[in-house]
């Protein structure tokens, strides 16, 4: 990954501003849009003191690649500084509500930006992932993050496989989702300090990781289908261990209403 990257569009870009301006070093926009929306994320930059630049459409489309990014295209150091702890720092804050991801083999930035999205808004304390065999933190998956990098905790680390080792040991009970599994995710307690551990869709969780896991689960298709998108699984099992926990009292659980957009 090279030191400088392309976060495109109004969320990714309001969020760098508001958690890390100072990582970002170059902000350009569409010298055609002059909306409302426009003019908000313009009045932030300048009280970050964040100078923005106005280029045509067409010179912000090169620097975006070919991400989608609505008129804002901020070139900033490679990772905010939240991603750049290690996993021991995380296990050293581990407590008795704590809730982690691990994904192990998502290789589409898109859908790696989805789940982080998913697991901020869940209130994950950090995910966890391999570092060779994941897609980069590109401009794509922060798009598709849409902000969420910038207050959620990623860890890359070199095995994964023995990593899950590392949080069993401090107490984290670790559950793969598995289609295949004989148990539905909605018979199974979920409170107390928990890891989900997610696959890529297709190929599920690899073998070693997979044999890591303290118990698998299934969630239910009515449908044709055999298995979900890796980011709508994470939703649901995210949200369902928040459920839980809110049923039972968790101080950790959100029950602020959840808002689509």
């Amino acid at each position: 990954m090279s030191r400088r990257i392309a976060v495109t569009g109004f969320h990714a870009v309001t969020a760098r501003l508001r958690n890390s301006p100072g990582t970002i070093e170059l902000l350009y926009y569409d010298t055609a849009r002059r909306d409302a929306r426009m003019r908000q994320l313009l009045e932030r930059a300048r009280q970050a003191t964040v100078r923005p630049i106005a280029i045509e459409a067409a010179r912000l489309q090169a620097l975006a690649g070919g991400t989608r990014h609505q008129g804002v295209v901020a070139l900033c150091e490679a990772a905010p500084p939240l991603a750049q702890q290690s996993l021991a720092q995380v296990l050293d804050r581990i407590g008795t509500d704590s809730l982690l991801l691990l994904l192990d083999g998502i290789t589409d930035p898109r859908n790696l930006g989805a789940c982080l999205r998913t697991a901020e808004a869940a209130g994950v304390q950090a995910v966890v992932l391999p570092r060779d065999r994941s897609a980069p933190l590109s401009s794509a998956a922060l798009k598709a993050a849409s902000g969420a990098i910038e207050s959620l905790l990623v860890v890359a680390v070199v095995n994964l496989a023995r990593s899950m080792d590392e949080i069993k040991e401090v107490g984290v009970r670790i559950v793969g989702a598995d289609h295949a599994a004989p148990r539905s995710i909605y018979g199974m307690d979920l409170c107390g300090p928990l890891a989900w551990a997610l696959g890529a869709e297709g190929h599920g969780l690899r073998r070693l990781t997979r044999e890591r896991c303290d118990e698998l689960a299934a969630i239910p298709l009515a449908g044709q289908v055999e298995s979900l998108n890796v980011s709508v699984a994470a939703g649901v099992c995210l949200f369902e261990t928040c459920r839980q926990r809110n049923v039972a009292g968790s101080p950790a659980a959100r029950s602020d209403r959840v808002q689509v957009r």
